[in-house]
Protein backbone atom coordinates (compact mmCIF):
# COMPACT_ATOMS: atom_id res chain seq x y z
CA UNK A 1 0.00 0.00 0.00
CA UNK A 2 1.61 3.28 -1.13
CA UNK A 3 1.59 6.49 1.51
CA UNK A 4 -0.73 8.36 -1.29
CA UNK A 5 -3.54 5.42 -0.56
CA UNK A 6 -4.84 6.22 3.05
CA UNK A 7 -5.41 10.14 2.80
CA UNK A 8 -7.39 9.49 -0.73
CA UNK A 9 -9.92 7.58 1.12
CA UNK A 10 -9.65 9.43 4.07
CA UNK A 11 -10.41 12.34 1.98
CA UNK A 12 -13.22 10.88 -0.29
CA UNK A 13 -15.11 9.51 2.95
CA UNK A 14 -15.31 13.17 4.55
CA UNK A 15 -16.13 15.04 1.41
CA UNK A 16 -19.49 11.83 1.84
CA UNK A 17 -20.48 13.18 4.51
CA UNK A 18 -22.11 16.43 3.86
CA UNK A 19 -24.43 15.10 1.65
CA UNK A 20 -25.89 12.32 3.86
CA UNK A 21 -26.61 14.89 6.27
CA UNK A 22 -28.32 16.83 3.57
CA UNK A 23 -30.49 13.83 3.32
CA UNK A 24 -31.18 13.64 6.38
CA UNK A 25 -32.33 16.64 6.56
CA UNK A 26 -34.68 16.70 3.52
CA UNK A 27 -36.90 14.22 3.86
CA UNK A 28 -34.21 10.57 4.28
CA UNK A 29 -35.05 8.06 6.58
CA UNK A 30 -35.19 8.41 10.08
CA UNK A 31 -35.27 6.30 12.84
CA UNK A 32 -38.42 5.85 14.56
CA UNK A 33 -36.70 3.24 17.83
CA UNK A 34 -36.88 0.22 17.98
CA UNK A 35 -39.55 -2.05 16.74
CA UNK A 36 -41.50 -4.16 19.29
CA UNK A 37 -41.34 -7.90 18.77
CA UNK A 38 -43.90 -9.70 17.62
CA UNK A 39 -45.95 -11.66 19.65
CA UNK A 40 -47.84 -14.96 18.02
CA UNK A 41 -51.42 -16.51 18.90
CA UNK A 42 -50.83 -18.08 22.74
CA UNK A 43 -52.98 -21.32 22.39
CA UNK A 44 -54.73 -21.52 25.94
CA UNK A 45 -55.87 -24.66 27.64
CA UNK A 46 -53.74 -26.92 25.32
CA UNK A 47 -54.59 -29.88 27.18
CA UNK A 48 -58.35 -29.74 25.93
CA UNK A 49 -59.06 -32.70 23.89
CA UNK A 50 -59.87 -31.80 20.61
CA UNK A 51 -63.83 -31.89 19.58
CA UNK A 52 -64.79 -35.53 17.67
CA UNK A 53 -68.22 -33.93 16.89
CA UNK A 54 -70.06 -30.52 16.38
CA UNK A 55 -72.88 -30.27 18.73
CA UNK A 56 -75.18 -29.33 16.39
CA UNK A 57 -75.72 -29.06 12.65
CA UNK A 58 -77.08 -26.36 10.74
CA UNK A 59 -77.19 -27.64 7.55
CA UNK A 60 -75.07 -24.97 6.36
CA UNK A 61 -73.67 -26.98 3.58
CA UNK A 62 -77.20 -28.41 2.55
CA UNK A 63 -78.19 -27.43 -0.87
CA UNK A 64 -81.64 -29.23 -3.08
CA UNK A 65 -82.47 -29.81 -6.21
CA UNK A 66 -85.23 -27.34 -7.34
CA UNK A 67 -88.19 -30.46 -8.47
CA UNK A 68 -89.76 -29.54 -11.75
CA UNK A 69 -87.98 -26.61 -13.10
CA UNK A 70 -85.93 -26.72 -16.18
CA UNK A 71 -83.68 -23.92 -17.03
CA UNK A 72 -83.21 -22.93 -20.75
CA UNK A 73 -79.15 -22.44 -21.38
CA UNK A 74 -77.82 -22.12 -17.84
CA UNK A 75 -79.65 -18.74 -17.81
CA UNK A 76 -81.29 -18.43 -14.72
CA UNK A 77 -83.48 -15.69 -15.85
CA UNK A 78 -85.36 -17.39 -18.05
CA UNK A 79 -86.79 -18.87 -14.74
CA UNK A 80 -90.21 -17.39 -12.87
CA UNK A 81 -89.46 -17.09 -9.18
CA UNK A 82 -92.39 -17.30 -7.98
CA UNK A 83 -92.89 -20.77 -9.66
CA UNK A 84 -89.51 -21.57 -8.17
CA UNK A 85 -90.58 -20.97 -4.47
CA UNK A 86 -93.78 -22.68 -5.12
CA UNK A 87 -92.38 -25.64 -6.36
CA UNK A 88 -90.27 -25.79 -3.40
CA UNK A 89 -93.62 -24.84 -1.36
CA UNK A 90 -95.15 -28.10 -2.82
CA UNK A 91 -92.44 -30.27 -2.07
CA UNK A 92 -92.34 -29.57 1.35
CA UNK A 93 -95.79 -28.53 1.98
CA UNK A 94 -95.97 -29.19 5.92
CA UNK A 95 -92.04 -28.11 6.35
CA UNK A 96 -92.14 -25.12 8.82
CA UNK A 97 -88.64 -25.14 10.03
CA UNK A 98 -84.86 -26.04 8.16
CA UNK A 99 -83.92 -24.85 4.77
CA UNK A 100 -87.24 -25.81 3.51
CA UNK A 101 -89.21 -23.88 5.80
CA UNK A 102 -91.91 -21.15 5.74
CA UNK A 103 -94.78 -20.16 7.58
CA UNK A 104 -98.26 -21.83 7.14
CA UNK A 105 -99.54 -18.20 5.45
CA UNK A 106 -96.57 -17.60 3.76
CA UNK A 107 -96.72 -20.95 1.68
CA UNK A 108 -100.69 -20.32 1.35
CA UNK A 109 -99.79 -16.69 -0.54
CA UNK A 110 -97.29 -18.22 -2.43
CA UNK A 111 -99.37 -20.48 -3.81
CA UNK A 112 -101.77 -17.93 -4.77
CA UNK A 113 -99.85 -15.49 -6.33
CA UNK A 114 -101.74 -15.82 -9.29
CA UNK A 115 -104.39 -14.59 -7.62
CA UNK A 116 -103.59 -12.74 -5.50
CA UNK A 117 -100.81 -10.80 -6.80
CA UNK A 118 -100.79 -8.33 -4.29
CA UNK A 119 -100.39 -10.19 -1.67
CA UNK A 120 -97.43 -12.30 -3.11
CA UNK A 121 -94.73 -12.50 -0.98
CA UNK A 122 -92.36 -13.31 -3.02
CA UNK A 123 -89.68 -10.08 -4.09
CA UNK A 124 -88.19 -9.22 -7.13
CA UNK A 125 -85.30 -11.04 -8.03
CA UNK A 126 -81.71 -10.29 -8.54
CA UNK A 127 -79.38 -11.66 -10.37
CA UNK A 128 -74.95 -12.14 -9.79
CA UNK A 129 -72.65 -13.98 -10.32
CA UNK A 130 -72.01 -15.46 -6.93
CA UNK A 131 -70.15 -18.55 -7.40
CA UNK A 132 -66.82 -17.27 -10.20
CA UNK A 133 -68.57 -19.54 -13.05
CA UNK A 134 -69.06 -16.45 -15.30
CA UNK A 135 -73.33 -17.14 -15.02
CA UNK A 136 -75.67 -15.40 -12.81
CA UNK A 137 -77.14 -17.21 -10.01
CA UNK A 138 -81.06 -16.40 -9.35
CA UNK A 139 -81.43 -14.53 -5.54
CA UNK A 140 -85.39 -14.64 -4.36
CA UNK A 141 -86.45 -13.11 -1.24
CA UNK A 142 -89.25 -14.33 0.65
CA UNK A 143 -91.43 -11.90 2.91
CA UNK A 144 -92.92 -13.29 6.10
CA UNK A 145 -94.10 -12.25 9.30
CA UNK A 146 -92.66 -10.43 12.28
CA UNK A 147 -90.03 -8.77 9.75
CA UNK A 148 -88.71 -11.65 8.64
CA UNK A 149 -87.29 -12.57 5.56
CA UNK A 150 -86.17 -15.49 3.40
CA UNK A 151 -83.45 -15.08 1.20
CA UNK A 152 -82.71 -17.80 -0.98
CA UNK A 153 -79.73 -18.40 -4.09
CA UNK A 154 -80.54 -20.57 -6.74
CA UNK A 155 -77.72 -22.09 -9.09
CA UNK A 156 -78.37 -23.07 -12.76
CA UNK A 157 -76.78 -26.50 -13.30
CA UNK A 158 -77.25 -29.74 -15.58
CA UNK A 159 -80.45 -28.10 -17.06
CA UNK A 160 -82.11 -27.67 -13.45
CA UNK A 161 -81.53 -25.59 -10.79
CA UNK A 162 -79.94 -26.21 -7.40
CA UNK A 163 -80.74 -24.20 -4.04
CA UNK A 164 -77.19 -23.25 -2.85
CA UNK A 165 -78.47 -21.09 -0.02
CA UNK A 166 -81.41 -20.53 2.52
CA UNK A 167 -81.65 -18.51 5.50
CA UNK A 168 -84.72 -16.51 7.44
CA UNK A 169 -83.61 -13.72 9.52
CA UNK A 170 -85.47 -10.09 10.12
CA UNK A 171 -83.44 -8.26 7.80
CA UNK A 172 -82.60 -4.78 7.87
CA UNK A 173 -80.86 -5.40 4.38
CA UNK A 174 -79.72 -7.31 1.94
CA UNK A 175 -76.59 -6.19 -0.20
CA UNK A 176 -74.14 -7.53 -2.93
CA UNK A 177 -70.73 -6.70 -2.48
CA UNK A 178 -68.38 -8.40 -5.02
CA UNK A 179 -69.26 -12.10 -5.02
CA UNK A 180 -70.63 -12.01 -1.32
CA UNK A 181 -74.41 -11.68 0.07
CA UNK A 182 -74.28 -9.55 3.19
CA UNK A 183 -77.64 -9.79 5.00
CA UNK A 184 -77.71 -7.34 7.98
CA UNK A 185 -79.99 -7.79 10.93
CA UNK A 186 -81.77 -6.57 13.41
CA UNK A 187 -80.17 -6.75 17.01
CA UNK A 188 -82.75 -6.66 19.82
CA UNK A 189 -79.77 -8.13 22.78
CA UNK A 190 -77.54 -5.45 22.22
CA UNK A 191 -79.46 -2.46 21.44
CA UNK A 192 -77.54 0.05 18.75
CA UNK A 193 -75.85 -2.77 17.19
CA UNK A 194 -76.72 -5.12 13.82
CA UNK A 195 -75.59 -8.87 13.04
CA UNK A 196 -74.30 -8.72 9.86
CA UNK A 197 -73.39 -12.05 7.79
CA UNK A 198 -71.36 -12.25 4.40
CA UNK A 199 -72.33 -15.67 2.58
CA UNK A 200 -69.88 -16.64 0.64
CA UNK A 201 -69.34 -19.79 -2.57
CA UNK A 202 -67.27 -22.46 -1.15
CA UNK A 203 -66.50 -24.54 -3.98
CA UNK A 204 -65.54 -27.37 -2.27
CA UNK A 205 -69.12 -27.60 -0.33
CA UNK A 206 -70.90 -26.18 -3.31
CA UNK A 207 -72.91 -24.65 -1.37
CA UNK A 208 -72.99 -20.99 -0.10
CA UNK A 209 -70.87 -20.21 3.72
CA UNK A 210 -71.88 -17.69 6.06
CA UNK A 211 -68.10 -17.24 5.95
CA UNK A 212 -67.95 -13.48 7.93
CA UNK A 213 -70.48 -13.06 10.71
CA UNK A 214 -69.90 -10.00 12.73
CA UNK A 215 -71.94 -7.76 15.44
CA UNK A 216 -71.54 -3.90 14.80
CA UNK A 217 -72.57 -0.89 15.33
CA UNK A 218 -75.91 -0.22 13.47
CA UNK A 219 -75.67 2.62 10.52
CA UNK A 220 -76.42 6.48 11.30
CA UNK A 221 -74.92 5.96 14.64
CA UNK A 222 -78.43 4.90 16.53
CA UNK A 223 -78.33 5.84 19.98
CA UNK A 224 -77.61 2.89 22.41
CA UNK A 225 -80.93 1.15 24.05
CA UNK A 226 -83.04 2.72 20.94
CA UNK A 227 -85.50 0.32 20.23
CA UNK A 228 -84.64 -2.83 17.29
CA UNK A 229 -87.03 -5.39 16.28
CA UNK A 230 -87.56 -8.08 18.94
CA UNK A 231 -85.24 -11.25 17.33
CA UNK A 232 -87.00 -14.96 17.17
CA UNK A 233 -85.28 -17.15 19.27
CA UNK A 234 -85.22 -19.91 17.02
CA UNK A 235 -82.54 -18.00 14.78
CA UNK A 236 -78.99 -19.33 15.96
CA UNK A 237 -76.08 -16.68 15.17
CA UNK A 238 -73.52 -17.93 12.95
CA UNK A 239 -75.70 -19.40 10.17
CA UNK A 240 -79.32 -18.23 10.08
CA UNK A 241 -80.20 -21.06 8.50
CA UNK A 242 -83.70 -21.79 10.16
CA UNK A 243 -86.67 -20.92 9.51
CA UNK A 244 -89.88 -20.18 11.35
CA UNK A 245 -91.05 -21.60 14.76
CA UNK A 246 -93.20 -24.41 14.34
CA UNK A 247 -95.12 -23.31 16.82
CA UNK A 248 -96.27 -20.29 15.98
CA UNK A 249 -100.13 -20.73 15.55
CA UNK A 250 -100.92 -19.54 11.87
CA UNK A 251 -102.71 -16.23 11.37
CA UNK A 252 -103.81 -16.05 7.69
CA UNK A 253 -103.57 -12.84 5.94
CA UNK A 254 -101.37 -11.72 8.60
CA UNK A 255 -98.16 -11.12 5.36
CA UNK A 256 -96.40 -8.65 6.76
CA UNK A 257 -93.37 -6.68 4.39
CA UNK A 258 -90.40 -6.21 6.05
Amino acid sequence: MSPRTVPLAAALALAALPVLAGCAGQGGLVSDGPTEAAVGPVRLWPELPPASDPPVDYGETDTERVPGITVRGADVRTVDPVAVVRAEVAAHPDTYTGADGLYEETSRAVLACDTAPAKCPVLSPYYRDLTGNGRDELIVGIRMPEQQVAVRVYLAEDGGLTRIMSTVDQVVSVELAGRDLIVRAASAGIPGYEYRTAWSWDERQHSMLPARDEIVPVRGGAAPGSPRASRTPHTPRGTSRTAPDPARPASPGAESAS
